[in-house]
């Protein structure tokens, strides 16, 4: 081994940081794209939003008029005024020959006329805009919406239990999942942590010593007091249980009898939404029939209890033959479980819903589509020339000043690029898209990111950036520019069709077919043989469980 000098020629791919903020500009969402710029006018005190203005005065219309003028006057910035800055910054940085050079590029001055053009746009008009005293607080615009637990809370409340039965009651609904059924897996101080929380939140008042001395950890007296217990206290809960909770064990912990724990079960599934709490969707059906009438000795009641599998398969014959009774009753009695709820708490999600805001528009005009951006919500961006003069007039912050200058140039920039790319992509889709914009989902053509990546000359994975978590509106509708990318189906003697198309094709055949007698998988192939489109019968099988449609047996209508 040995040291020496040695002297190699290589390529590398060096991403600068420029470059890194640009790429990841590009694959933000819109929403995703909104709290950025915030974030970067919060750290950069060179940027600021030109559609802010000063608040509104409390005097008359002249001293609206005045203030209005006078906010135009001082977030105007000229061209001279920037240069100067720039000056000021470039003979910090280098010499006269290479600034010289620097504002030879045309790349340099086509940026210096962009950001020019940003900041000499006068702000917005604040005439008529509330101050910020006079809108109304954070907490008077939250909506809050009533879950399935404050819900059935509410009702137990205005209910007639007694204590021990409200605590029962309070385990039950804390034990409830997203449907509405009862599914006891919390383990124990779980429990007993949101009962004591839920009793608190009841306010009810009675017999506090008796609950302090009878579940010790669910209720203590706040002063401390003690009191001799009028009723032995109930059996102490195992810390850990090394099987899944039960009934019994709720009721254990509560302090009640098994049979009045049914009882107050029973007295919450009748509770609005009718069956929740049910252990099962046979029980949960079971309450709703209940409710309306039914019992035991009718059909409705026995198909439910036990035949909800011959049901699902809609084997109807079955049931007819197991319960001896005629064909047409069976299918009253399915059609009245099909306007049951199985799910009771699906109308209590506190999930909202997801909200679609477009990217780019795409406009019809005459024969041509326009592609047009998206500005609405977005800040406009300028760079506070005042702000940085007002700076560098401190030696101490002039690095700090080129430093944010620098970044707001580059930001401004790869935000403007960003818009450029979208645009550019999107206007590549719809030319090669156009009869599907004209004529509609039949007529989409299958399309790879290769394609469009060879004609606005750029790589595939840009191509992919551009096309994620990015949506355009259109005269179709709205779609994510991933839609528009799809696997090609062979056709005979014609060109190729997208995938897209044959499950719109697929989704056409069953909905024209008659629900008595509904098409197989190996008679959709048919139909589509029939226009001209070569798919196995696997294919059909699996667009159709993408498309979310039953199989045949499962779509068959018998009444």
């Amino acid at each position: 081994m040995e040291f020496r000098l040695q002297q190699r020629m290589q390529q590398n791919l060096v991403m600068t940081p420029q470059l890194q903020q640009a790429i990841k500009l590009l694959q933000l969402s819109r929403l995703e794209l909104a709290d950025l710029v915030r974030e970067e006018m919060m750290e950069n005190p060179i940027l600021e939003d030109l559609a802010e203005g000063p608040e509104v005065p409390a005097g008359g219309g002249e001293g609206v008029e005045a203030s209005r003028h006078e906010a135009e006057a001082q977030q105007m910035v000229s061209t001279e005024h920037l240069a100067e800055l720039e000056d000021r910054r470039e003979g910090a940085a280098s010499t006269p020959e290479e600034r010289a050079a620097s504002k030879e590029s045309h790349e340099e001055e086509y940026w210096q006329r962009f950001l020019d053009a940003y900041s000499n746009q006068a702000p917005m008009p604040t005439q008529g805009r509330l101050s910020s005293d006079e809108l109304p607080t954070l907490e008077a615009t939250l909506s809050h919406r009533t879950s399935l637990t404050d819900h059935l809370e509410w009702q137990v409340r205005l209910s007639n239990f007694t204590e021990t039965e409200v605590r029962f009651a309070m385990m039950v609904i804390y034990n409830l999942d997203e449907s509405g059924y009862l599914t006891l897996k919390a383990p124990p101080e779980d429990v007993v942590k949101k009962s004591r929380a839920a009793l608190e939140k009841v306010g009810h008042g009675r017999d506090r010593e008796h609950d302090r001395e009878g579940d010790g950890a669910l209720h203590e007296d706040p002063e401390g007091r003690e009191s001799a217990a009028p009723e032995p206290a109930p059996a102490p809960v195992p810390r850990e249980l090394p099987r899944a909770w039960t009934l019994a064990d709720l009721a254990v912990l509560a302090g009640l009898e098994l049979e009045d724990a049914e009882e107050v079960l029973k007295m919450i599934q009748t509770l609005d939404p009718v069956g929740v709490a049910s252990r099962d969707l046979r029980e949960c059906l079971l309450v709703q029939a209940e409710l309306l009438g039914y019992d035991a000795t009718d059909v409705e009641w026995q198909v439910i209890d036990r035949h909800l599998h011959n049901v699902e398969k809609r084997n109807f014959p079955a049931i007819a033959r197991e319960l001896k009774c005629e064909l047409e009753e069976v299918y009253e009695a399915s059609k009245l479980i099909s306007g049951l709820e199985p799910r009771p708490g699906r109308n209590f999600t506190l999930e909202d819903p997801p909200y679609i805001t477009p990217d780019v528009y795409v406009h019809k005009v005459g024969d041509d589509y326009l592609v047009s951006t998206n500005d609405d919500g977005m800040p406009k961006l300028k760079i506070n020339e005042q702000q940085a003069r007002s700076l560098m007039k401190d030696p101490r912050a002039k690095d700090f000043v080129q430093k944010k200058l620098a970044q707001a140039k580059w930001f401004v920039r790869s935000l403007d690029q960003r818009q450029k790319t979208i645009v550019k992509v999107t206007q590549c889709i719809v030319e090669k898209q156009r009869e599907f914009f004209e004529k509609g989902i039949e007529y989409l053509k299958p399309m790879i990111l290769r394609d469009v990546a060879t004609t606005v000359s750029m790589h595939e994975s840009t191509i992919s950036r551009v096309t994620t978590n990015k949506y355009v509106h259109t005269p179709r509708g709205i779609f994510e520019l991933k839609y528009f990318f799809n696997s090609s189906i062979k056709r005979m003697a014609e060109d190729d069709i997208a995938s897209e198309s044959v499950k719109q094709a697929i989704k056409k055949i069953i909905a024209e077919e008659d629900p008595r007698n509904p098409f197989s998988d190996e008679q959709i192939v048919k139909k589509l043989e029939g226009q001209k489109i070569m798919i196995a019968r696997r294919t059909v099988a699996k667009y159709r469980e993408m498309l979310g449609i039953l199989s045949s047996a499962r779509r068959k209508q018998y009444y």
